[in-house]
């Protein structure tokens, strides 16, 4: 498994974690959450949306490092323009104080403080190794983590490790597809090995952000020659109450062979639709076979298979919005 990772900061002895959140005897009028995962802005959300004001701050220019960029972009603006989150990018908490009256002041590098009733750390996980005693066995390790093989085997061949503990994807389900296959291979007569390609996730945040496959980013480094489908729309059910809450909605074809390699949905129910696309996808579903889907009117999602015409493509690695 995994551990919520807290940095050596003064006052850092005040700051709860994942863990103790569903603990708080009360709910605090004012939270700080330092981090930028998933887990950071799925917290943030929940407080915000209980009424709960949140300040997030974030050390990098952009949460969400690793996700498709549209997406995060998106994120950020509708974050900004729909949620009461103050959003505090290259900030990076330096010091906790704890005042007289019970509440705490963050102070981050450049001396800004921030007086909040509670301070969420979510920067980062390690695996949990305490009392395992590994090295007496002789098995390797690297910093808190157990590298393994595709077989989930370690460098000593009758020990084998699952889930969080590995740094591979740390998810729930990646993990229980890990000690199934494991299961298989070793007790089962079965050949499986772990397939950690097109697996689906969703970040539960206002809207919520479903994903499958390769970014943009990823796409074209891996592929070269891409084919990009993006649309943004305000949609039906934000339209009547004239809401300015928007989706995006955003495919990513590998050019040659018009495989859906990517897919990536920010919209209100976004990991609903994803996880039906993704057994399109993990199957080789190809352009052509999301235009031969008849889309459900009125949905947001009929826009998966309704977007016909590229909005920019990929060359040899270089973007061009049209071709020759």
């Amino acid at each position: 498994g995994g551990w919520p990772f807290k940095p050596d900061i003064p006052g850092i002895e005040h700051a709860i974690t994942s863990n103790e959140i569903f603990y708080l005897e009360e709910q605090p009028k004012r939270m700080v959450v330092v981090g930028g995962g998933f887990i950071a802005l799925e917290f943030a959300t929940i407080m915000d949306g209980l009424g709960t004001d949140v300040t997030l701050m974030y050390r990098g220019d952009l949460f969400l490092r690793g996700f498709d960029d549209d997406m995060r972009t998106h994120l950020k603006e509708e974050m900004e323009n729909n949620s009461g989150i103050d959003l505090k990018f290259n900030t990076d908490p330096k010091e906790i104080r704890k005042q007289d009256d019970g509440s705490f002041l963050v102070i981050d590098q450049d001396g800004n403080e921030v007086e909040c009733d509670s301070i969420l750390y979510a920067t980062g996980r390690k695996g949990k190794l305490d009392g395992l005693n590994l090295e007496s066995a002789g098995v390797h390790t690297e910093g808190s983590f157990i590298p393994v093989n595709e077989y989930s085997q370690t460098n000593v061949p009758s020990i084998y490790a699952v889930g969080d503990v590995t740094d591979r994807i740390a998810l729930t389900p990646v993990a229980l597809m890990e000690g199934h296959r494991l299961a298989d291979t070793v007790f089962g007569g079965m050949d499986r090995p772990v397939d950690h390609e097109f697996v689906a996730s969703t970040v539960f945040t206002t809207p919520e952000i479903g994903t499958v496959g390769y970014s943009e980013q990823e796409a074209v480094e891996k592929y070269g020659d891409i084919d990009v489908y993006k649309n943004r729309f305000r949609a039906m059910k934000h339209s009547f109450p004239q809401s300015e809450t928007y989706s995006l909605f955003k495919l990513i074809v590998e050019s040659k062979t018009q495989r859906v390699v990517g897919c990536h949905v920010a919209t209100d129910g976004a990991g609903e639709m994803v996880q039906g696309v993704a057994i399109a996808i993990k199957m080789g579903a190809t352009k052509e076979d999301f235009d031969n889907t008849i889309g459900i009117h009125p949905t947001s999602a009929e826009e998966l298979v309704t977007m016909r015409t590229p909005s920019y493509y990929y060359r040899d690695g270089q973007k061009v919005d049209k071709l020759e």
